[in-house]
């Protein structure tokens, strides 16, 4: 199901959940008068790990939420996620935005701001806290949470490599 870049191969096998982030209407000056269009920035996610983003441009935001979703589809990966939170502390940097993750006790929620709540609500963490600071633009957070994301390593993976078990990488 996965190949070596974390990427999912198949999406129509999953039951993927949309969530809109974003949508930015943009104007032309015609000779006819104006003319707008719309991009739609989304994240699909299955509540389990899988999650992709996608951007749809269109004359109407139905059919730019429908490409973004399509193009979601097309650009999944597999993320850890670990007892309902993220399995470690990560900082991520995309463009003129940077986001720190950290994991979160069960109950804490998801403090996240509304860029970056929409991917974790997606893969289906349930506490965590994150950050985020420069630039707030909705894209640019996206794709900085997902670089973050898809940098990360379940303890599963790290107990194997280092040849310890489970309970000696959190406990040190």
């Amino acid at each position: 199901m996965l190949n070596k870049n974390n990427r999912v191969k198949i999406a129509s096998d999953i039951e993927l959940k949309d969530r809109l982030v974003a949508i930015n209407r943009t104007t032309k000056l015609t000779k006819g008068g104006r003319t707008f269009t719309f991009a739609a920035i989304v994240v699909v996610g299955d509540g389990n790990g899988v999650i992709g983003y996608g951007l749809g441009k269109a004359n109407e935001v139905t059919t730019a939420i429908a490409k973004g979703v399509e193009m979601a589809k097309k650009n999944l990966m597999k993320v850890p996620v670990y007892k309902g939170t993220i399995p470690h502390e990560q900082v991520s940097k995309f463009g003129g935005s940077r986001v720190i993750m950290m994991p979160a006790t069960p109950g804490t929620g998801v403090k996240a701001g509304g860029a970056m709540r929409a991917v974790f609500e997606s893969i289906g963490v349930t506490d965590v806290i994150c950050k985020s600071k420069g630039s707030s633009n909705p894209h640019n957070l996206v794709k900085a949470t997902l670089k973050g994301l898809s940098e990360m390593r379940d303890p599963f993976t790290v107990a194997k490599y280092r040849g310890v078990t489970l309970e000696k990488v959190f406990n040190g």
